[in-house]
């Protein structure tokens, strides 16, 4: 009869079968529980490290006028003008805080370099310069993953600043030193390593993003 155990205390086909779905089902749920508890201890860090890294960085942004190729590459031109006016009148060793400081008293100097660099090019955009708080998403450059969150940021605006941006970092230097092939300095990167722990670190560059894999295949053979 179906259910019984055969001869010998053996289980019968069916309740064998049950015995593995009970399995899997069991597997399935630890691995579900040990996934959410992974995901969130995984939260919990990515934003203790976000929370670190704005208070080590200063981010430079800068808002193009439209999408329009035109507007795209003003807006490097200007991202040019405004990094090579802060490298000849930003004094050298400054930490953080006071670099933000130098940032914030001098965005006259560095709109009037932007304005320059706009009308010298043919066009007559109004452009903002302010050292702010904003949001950033998640952002790679070069090596360099950068969790979302806010930051503070040099933060230029061109006309309706309705176009894509441009970012880097400007405290530690993270501004590329060749655009074509993404390069960061690594005199950059190694004062970004100083001031983060070990981990940290591994998790801002390249591949030490949080990762969550769920592996139900293997499971499901298993049986």
């Amino acid at each position: 009869m179906l259910g019984k155990k055969s001869d010998g205390g053996q289980k019968s086909e069916r309740e064998q079968r049950a015995d593995a779905v009970i399995c899997f089902l069991s597997l399935l749920i630890a691995a579900l529980l040990t996934g959410m508890i992974t995901w969130r201890i995984d939260q919990g860090a990515e934003a203790k490290l976000q929370e670190h890294l704005a208070g080590e960085v200063l981010r430079f942004h800068v808002l193009a006028n439209s999408d329009s190729e035109e507007d795209q590459t003003l807006k490097l031109k200007v991202r040019d003008a405004v990094l090579d006016t802060m490298e000849a009148a930003l004094p050298k060793g400054l930490d953080v805080e006071a670099t933000k400081e130098w940032a914030r008293t001098h965005t006259d100097g560095i709109r009037a370099a932007a304005e320059r660099t706009i009308r010298e090019n043919g066009y007559d955009y109004p452009v903002s310069a302010a050292v702010t708080t904003s949001y950033f998403p998640d952002k790679t450059y070069g090596d360099v993953t950068f969790p979302a969150g806010n930051y503070t940021a040099l933060r230029v605006e061109i006309g309706e600043a309705k176009g894509q941006n441009w970012w880097c970092v400007l405290y530690p230097n993270l501004c590329f030193l060749d655009a074509v092939n993404a390069v960061v300095p690594e005199e950059g990167k190694q004062k970004l390593e100083q001031v983060l722990t070990e981990e940290e670190y591994r998790q801002v560059t390249a591949g030490g993003k949080f990762e969550i894999r769920f592996k139900l295949p293997e499971l499901l053979g298993s049986l």
